[in-house]
């Protein structure tokens, strides 16, 4: 019998709050306006319909956030808490793709990090499942051009926010709602 799949969630935090940020709200998110994570776990557990190992990288200087960690381990993450010179998250996150091709197992990358490219692409192997969760018009052009990657969109079709965000995106006309404008 074959051992069951795994889906890989492995989150970088600190890219999906400084871009939800700094390029869709202007300015610092309110702790309602930030991803409802445990949205994303539920999302990628019923996306591929298999287990899910869901890894949120953090860096820390010299406190643990305690509470986001509580919190993070109550909806079932494995916080990974980071630190030393550099940009530790990222090196974690490459390190855990790059450890993850000798395994059958499906990685979903929640960033729109491009850093990540090398090793997403090295996980394209045809093989396995592979996606990237963000808000798509900011994704890296580098993580879209990886041959069978999906791009999922961290609000619209993964639901992880209370309310709208106010973005502009392109809407396939099959999407497209007038109420939404009028």
């Amino acid at each position: 019998m074959a051992a069951a799949r795994t889906t890989y969630l492995l989150v970088d935090g600190e890219n999906i709050d400084a871009t939800l940020g700094t390029s869709v709200l202007g300015r610092r998110p309110q702790p309602e306006e930030r991803p409802r994570w445990q949205r994303l776990l539920e999302h990628a557990e019923d996306r591929w319909d298999q287990d899910v190992k869901a890894l949120f990288f953090l860096a820390v200087n010299d406190e643990l956030p305690l509470g986001f960690v509580q919190a993070l381990i109550a909806m079932g993450y494995t916080p990974v808490p980071l630190s030393g010179p550099g940009k530790v998250v990222d090196i974690a996150i490459d390190r855990t793709a790059r450890a993850l091709v000798r395994r059958p197992a499906d990685v979903l990358l929640v960033s729109h990090d491009s850093d990540f490219a090398p090793a997403m692409t090295e996980l394209a192997d045809g093989h396995r499942r592979l996606g990237v969760v963000g808000f798509t018009e900011f994704m890296a052009g580098d993580l879209r051009a990886i041959p069978g990657i999906e791009l999922l969109d961290l609000e619209h079709e993964v639901g992880a926010f209370t309310s709208r965000l106010p973005r502009v995106r392109i809407i396939p006309i099959d999407e497209f709602d007038p109420a939404e404008f009028i």
